[in-house]
């Protein structure tokens, strides 16, 4: 009953409300991007997915597009060609698709970056843009045949994954 009387604790109290009001106006809110790890547990980052390595089949995400006519890497837009986020998989990657319906299957090559381009996505180039729409988003398996331009990062072969060279 002691703040109902006092006008210098009503002021006070209002005065510290408020200051805490500005400061968690002001406090960065930590999200997946900024993950806390308690002591002792592992360091978990949700930011940028590992970029697949060659030879393994991952889940992404795929959609099309069709406007353009030059793509990143400097080469006409054609079919067969990607788009994908340089991080995962750089320009002159070469991949396997896995799609629902067996005409997008194939091999592709990433020729093209997008900024709507982030993550586990790739954007199949389709000269139609009907077709494009209509393609919508969907999941589809992936496999990493190469990464880059290096042939050397090239996803191992059916028989020498089952035989192995020891060196």
């Amino acid at each position: 009953m002691r703040l109902a009387r006092s006008f210098w604790l009503k002021a006070f109290a209002t005065t510290l409300a408020a200051g805490t009001f500005v400061w968690l106006l002001e406090v960065t809110i930590l999200d997946s991007r900024h993950l806390v790890r308690p002591l002792g547990w592992p360091m978990l980052s949700l930011g940028t997915p590992p970029s697949p390595s060659p030879g393994v089949r991952v889940t992404f995400t795929a959609t099309a597009y069709c406007k353009g006519t030059v793509t990143s890497a400097g080469v006409a837009a054609k079919a067969g060609v990607v788009a994908s986020d340089p991080t995962l998989l750089p320009l002159g990657s070469v991949i396997q698709l896995d799609a629902r319906e067996d005409r997008y299957d194939g091999i592709y090559t990433v020729l093209d970056t997008g900024p709507a381009v982030q993550g586990r996505e790739v954007d199949i180039y389709m000269w139609s843009c009907h077709e494009a729409l209509a393609f919508g988003r969907r999941p589809v398996g992936l496999t990493v045949l190469r990464r880059g331009w290096d042939p050397a990062a090239t996803a191992p072969k059916f028989m020498e994954r089952l035989f192995p060279r020891s060196q």
